[in-house]
């Protein structure tokens, strides 16, 4: 009977999801029974026939979705016993390597990470920033005026529009190549 990975996430422009579905699908391929729940749309009913529970939030404006959140709140008993890992979406981090700020990589780390582990109680087997998607079509008027400076340092960094208005700073293969790494902890 091959072992269960249940990777659960929050997402606000798609970033998280498709990193979500690209980690079930080398999990998959690594013969792991894996389920995906996005957590702003579904419920998690019951956690306890996972072998490894994989969390993923996008980020924005250093929040965690509240889907992710809350399902971290409801199962925070359950999974400080189970082998879990945390992943985030992060568009800025493309913006502090560019910058090579390396403190502020090392402050969002801790923030968005460790904080956040701690918080649960939970001993992550692994955590990791991906890049993230600026979506500057999806965002809230007020969000896309506050970040128009933000969009002249993106071009200026040689990130390259994926479509009018949309900017993915993702790195696919850093995304398979932890997704592997997580195949073997399970």
């Amino acid at each position: 009977m091959s072992k269960k990975v249940l990777i659960v996430y929050g997402t606000r422009y798609g970033a998280t999801e498709s990193a979500s579905e690209e980690i079930a699908k080398v999990l998959s391929e690594s013969g792991l029974d894996t389920t995906v729940i996005n957590a702003g749309k579904e419920k998690v009913k019951d956690i306890s026939v996972y072998d490894m529970v994989i969390i993923g939030s996008g980020m924005q404006m250093a929040k965690w979705t509240g889907g992710a959140e809350n399902f971290l709140k409801k199962y925070i008993k359950e999974l400080s016993q189970k082998k879990t890992a945390i992943f985030v979406s992060s568009a800025a981090k493309a913006m502090f390597e560019y910058d090579k700020n390396n403190e502020e990589l090392e402050k969002i780390k801790k923030q968005y990470l460790e904080d956040k582990a701690a918080q649960y109680g939970l001993n992550p087997v692994s955590m990791v920033i991906f890049g993230g998607v600026w979506d500057f079509n999806k965002m809230s008027f007020i969000f896309r005026k506050t970040l128009s400076p933000v969009k002249i340092k993106i071009e200026e960094a040689g990130i390259k529009e994926v479509s009018p208005g949309c900017y993915d700073t993702r790195d696919w293969e850093i995304i398979r190549n932890w997704a592997k790494e997580m195949a073997g902890k399970v």
